[in-house]
C-alpha cells in the first residue's frame, strides 16, 4: 500500500480555524461621557488656580469703582448696579475662553494629550463639543463665585432670586460663546503667537462689553456705539442688567438672547471646523 492510500485528504469543505472577534467598540454616548467627565476631573483640579486669575481684576475692578471712587465722589452710589451684571459676564466670558483656549495650546503643542482622545470612538466634533461644554461649565462657576462676593464687595446684590432663571440662561450662553471663541483662537492662530495675540483680542472684548457702561447712554459717541455693537460681550451685559437691575438703561431681552444665540451658533461652527483642521495636521 502507498503512502499516498493511508495519508487522509482534507476535506474541501473544511473550515478554517476563524480569528478572535475584535472587542465590540463602546457605544458613542459611554465614550463621550467618560472623556467628558475626564476633562471635568482635570478642570477640577486647577479650578481654583484659573479662578484667582481670572477672578482678580473684576473684583478688583469692583472695588476700585463702588467703594474708592464713590468714596471720593466721583462716581455715584448707583453704579453698582451697573458695573455687577457687567462684571458678572466679564468673568464667564474670559472664564470659559481661557479655559479652552490656554489647554488647547498645550495639547496641541509639546505634550500631544489631544492625540489621546482624538484616538477615541468619537467623531473629532464630539472631542471638540466636550471641551465647550467643560469651558462653558467653568464660566457658570466663575459667575457663580464672582455674584455673591461681587455683592459683597459692593454692598448689595441686585436681582435677587427672580432674577436666577434669566441670569442663568444669560450666563450660559456668554460662556459658551467664549468657550467657542476661545477654541477658535487656539486652533487657528500659531502657537508661537498664541500668548502675545490672546492678550490684543481680550484686552479689547473688556473695555468694548459694555461692563462699566450701558449701551445706549454711548449714543454721543456712536461710532463707539457701534464698536461695542459689535462685541458679543455686550449683549451679555445688557442681558444681565435686565434680569439683576431692569431699572437700569439696557438693550431689549429679547435682543440680547437672539444675539447670542446666532453668534454661539456662528462660533461653534467656525470652532468645530477649525478644531478639526487641526487635528488632523
Amino acid at each position: 500500500m502507498s503512502l499516498a492510500e493511508v495519508t487522509p485528504v482534507p476535506s474541501s469543505d473544511a473550515t478554517a480555524p476563524s480569528a478572535p472577534a475584535a472587542p465590540p467598540r463602546p457605544p458613542v454616548a459611554r465614550a463621550f461621557g467618560a472623556i467628558l467627565w475626564r476633562d471635568l476631573f482635570v478642570a477640577g483640579k486647577d479650578i481654583w488656580f484659573v479662578l484667582a486669575q481670572v477672578l482678580m481684576t473684576p473684583l478688583f475692578m469692583l472695588f476700585i469703582f463702588t467703594q474708592v471712587l464713590t468714596m471720593q465722589g466721583i462716581v455715584g452710589a448707583g453704579f453698582a448696579d451697573i458695573l455687577l451684571p457687567g462684571t458678572v459676564a466679564l468673568a464667564t466670558f474670559t472664564t470659559a475662553l481661557q479655559s479652552v483656549a490656554v489647554p488647547l495650546v498645550k495639547e496641541f503643542g509639546f505634550t500631544r494629550e489631544i492625540e489621546d482622545r482624538l484616538l477615541s470612538p468619537l467623531p473629532t466634533a464630539l472631542v471638540a463639543v466636550g471641551k465647550l461644554m467643560v469651558a462653558t461649565l467653568r464660566g457658570l462657576f466663575a459667575a457663580a463665585v464672582v455674584y455673591p462676593l461681587g455683592a459683597l464687595v459692593v454692598g448689595s446684590a441686585p436681582g435677587g432670586w427672580s432674577a436666577l432663571p434669566l441670569s442663568l440662561v444669560v450666563v450660559l450662553l456668554a460662556g459658551w460663546v467664549g468657550a467657542a471663541l476661545g477654541m477658535t483662537l487656539a486652533t487657528v492662530l500659531p502657537l508661537q503667537r498664541i500668548q502675545a495675540t490672546f492678550s490684543l483680542f481680550v484686552t479689547p472684548i473688556i473695555w468694548t462689553g459694555c461692563v462699566h457702561y450701558p449701551w445706549q447712554r454711548l449714543a454721543e459717541m456712536p461710532w463707539f456705539q457701534v464698536a461695542t455693537a459689535a462685541n458679543p460681550m455686550t449683549y451679555a451685559a445688557e442681558a444681565l442688567r435686565a434680569a439683576m437691575a431692569p431699572h437700569v438703561t439696557h438693550l431689549p431681552i429679547g435682543l440680547c438672547l437672539l444675539v447670542l444665540s446666532g453668534v454661539a451658533a456662528a462660533a461653534t461652527a467656525a470652532a468645530l471646523r477649525a478644531f478639526a483642521r487641526r487635528a488632523v495636521r
